[in-house]
């Protein structure tokens, strides 16, 4: 951070506790989350409210700022990186080593202390965690009218009002009508009368639209509340074309104004919250009473709307469209396996493309020799950076069918910098690529059939004996974990050890989840699953036609990082026995791209891991030569080759 954006967010600092002691009543703490209105991990640059006053970019973190103290709490994807960001005024707290915010707040703070946070941007089941946590000294979680931050950022970026799409049943594979009718028959049967959906990815899958309101998550901000009779689309209506006015009557689907939300959310715990009706009497035959409750999912909607619902209204489960948006159907398959072949064919143009450039501009031995030493041309034309690399890297993604753009911002790293495990290049301040470091790129797209997440790292000089064990080590977990084969009701924190047990071997580890789901034309995380050694991963086990990530890492902070990255989508596993009648299931990965052969230590591979490399770069090979020209065909094929078992 420069001197100058360093002293104007100590400024903002003054004002915000000006504003916090002027207050009634007046505030000892102010929370300031990095969630938007829809609990949502990407979120515009409007509700970047953290990141203004913090100056830390990360996609995680809660702000804390007392009269005294001000500190911010991020998970370890961030740790190093939030070192570098946040000012000397400014302590790190660090997720899982440090205390959570509630027992800091709890502990610190003085009896009955007001703590104030927006309503909007904190969910229900973190509000009620900070109040269990604070109701040992009476301290209070107080709902302001307004956010404080509003009124010191001055420039904060304006709404924009960028077109809602239909995004056609081609790609969906469910239509608006089987999706509500499914819904309805869950809220039937767990006796609801009517649901609320905050979060941004479920309104865009149920009523298949997406939108551009927030960078590389194709979705819209809006709200949606179903009944047995009614639903409803909650949108800034500048944003709704004749053609979406037209889908959304044709499907029984009332717009109405975006911040009608939180006053119709009061009519429909009242009763009397009335629209177009479904023409199905079935539902009709079957409608519940009056002490029927409001669905909520207490993780993704947010203290403003559940404060206008009475506690014995409230129905708190996991939506009920979590599973079925992470089950993907056949349509939705299909499409991402495709998706996932034009983005590794961009991704292997790239890789061969580097190489030349590594060894033309830079000197570098290139992708495949290890001879010692390089010589960089001294007056180079364009230098390669990490921001320019990673936009050619764009350019490739952007000449294949149905791009829309990124997924997320790409992690192009060079050495040190690949240590942060979330690194964001800036273009301003980011490094030269070196042919004597580790290349570690992390990066997707979005295409209107599937999302793409993929991670290679490469070296384009000679690897040091320590960088290729290590090296090795994230490939044997990452095999460890795409080979596996495990009962029904397995869940992706039995699944994490696989990836880290041979890091473990050597005393290594990541400090970052193995898997993450991924969306269908939707946002790069998706749950409710995951795998990981967070105790979350226990709550909802794999299942068939789920999409997961497998990617362990390791990094060595100042020096390099290693990670290595798939998609794979879960599959019924063609087992000899059946004990218990469980049924089984595996992986099929469906991310294409080679693992350098000259980063990987063969002495360190057993004969069945040797195996599994030569088959799926025989794989690969076969499925992406045909989207390549005779030159990237050639460097595919070595890329390619068989590795040898290690005399």
């Amino acid at each position: 951070m420069s001197a100058a954006a360093a002293a104007a967010r100590d400024a903002f600092l003054d004002e915000l506790r000006a504003l916090m002691a002027a207050h009634t009543p007046p505030l000892h703490a102010l929370l300031v989350p990095s969630e938007d209105a829809h609990q949502s991990e990407y979120v515009s640059e409007r509700d970047k409210r953290r990141q203004f006053i913090s100056g830390f970019t990360g996609s995680a973190g809660l702000a804390l700022i007392t009269m005294k103290e001000a500190l911010l709490w991020t998970d370890g994807r961030y740790f190093l990186q939030a070192t570098q960001q946040i000012s000397y005024r400014w302590k790190l707290m660090r997720m899982g080593e440090d205390p959570p915010v509630q027992v800091w707040i709890a502990d610190n703070l003085p009896e009955e202390a007001a703590i104030g946070i927006n309503p909007w941007c904190i969910s229900v089941d973190t509000a009620q965690r900070y109040e269990h946590a604070f109701s040992k000294k009476h301290q209070t979680l107080f709902e302001l009218p307004s956010d404080l931050l509003d009124e010191i950022w001055k420039d904060r970026p304006l709404a924009k009002a960028v077109p809602v799409i239909v995004h056609p049943v081609e790609f969906a594979g469910h239509s608006v009508t089987e999706k509500l009718k499914e819904l309805r028959e869950k809220l039937i049967q767990e006796k609801a009368r009517g649901i609320i959906f905050a979060a941004l990815d479920e309104v865009a899958w149920l009523y298949n639209i997406r939108g551009h309101d927030v960078h590389y998550s194709p979705v819209v901000h809006s709200y949606a509340i179903v009944t047995l009779h009614s639903a409803f689309f909650y949108v800034d209506k500048r944003k709704v074309s004749s053609e979406v006015q037209n889908y959304m009557t044709e499907n029984g689907i009332d717009i109405r104004e975006y911040n009608m939300v939180q006053s119709d959310v009061s009519l429909l715990a009242s009763g009397q919250l009335k629209g177009s009706t479904v023409n199905d009497s079935s539902y009709w035959e079957n409608d519940i009473n009056e002490n029927s409750k409001v669905w909520i999912d207490s993780n993704s909607c947010c203290l403003a709307l559940y404060s206008k619902l009475g506690e014995d209204q409230v129905l708190m489960l996991q939506s009920p469209v979590a599973l079925p948006k992470a089950v993907k159907n056949p349509v939705e398959l299909d499409g991402l396996r495709k998706a996932h072949i034009r983005d590794g064919a961009a991704v292997v143009q790239y890789l061969a493309w580097l190489d030349n450039q590594m060894q033309e501009n830079y000197g570098a031995s290139g992708y495949f020799s290890e001879a010692k030493g390089s010589q960089k041309k001294e007056h180079l034309e364009v230098k390669l950076t990490e921001v320019s690399v990673s936009d050619k890297l764009e350019g490739f993604r952007a000449t294949k069918e149905h791009f829309k753009g990124l997924s997320f911002p790409t992690i192009s790293s060079v050495g040190p910098n690949a240590a942060i495990i979330h690194y964001s290049p800036e273009a301003s301040s980011c490094a030269e690529l070196d042919a004597d470091k580790i290349y570690l790129c992390d990066s997707g797209a979005q295409y209107l059939d599937g999302t793409t997440d993929i991670t290679r790292t490469v070296h384009f000089g000679k690897p040091s004996e320590h960088e290729k064990s290590c090296y090795t080590a994230v490939l044997k977990g990452h095999i460890a974990l795409d080979a596996a084969v495990f009962p029904y009701g397995t869940t992706g924190h039995a699944l994490d050890i696989l990836a880290r047990t041979p890091l473990w071997k050597s005393g290594l580890d990541y400090r970052h989840g193995t898997g993450h789901g991924i969306g269908s034309y939707l946002n790069v995380h998706e749950g409710p699953h995951l795998i990981s050694f967070r105790p979350s991963a226990r709550n909802v086990p794999l299942q068939a036609s789920m999409t997961v990530t497998d990617e362990p890492g390791y990094y060595e902070d100042g020096s390099f990082g290693i990670r290595l990255e798939n998609v794979l989508i879960v599959k019924d596993a063609k087992t000899k026995y059946n004990f218990g009648d469980k049924g089984y299931l595996a992986f099929e990965h469906i991310t294409w791209a080679p693992y350098q052969s000259k980063l990987i230590d063969t002495t360190l591979l057993t004969p069945g891991e040797i195996e599994w490399v030569n088959a799926y770069h025989a794989d690969c090979c076969k499925i992406l030569q045909p989207y390549l020209d005779e030159q990237e065909k050639e460097w595919l094929k070595k890329a390619t080759e068989p590795i040898a078992v290690s005399s």
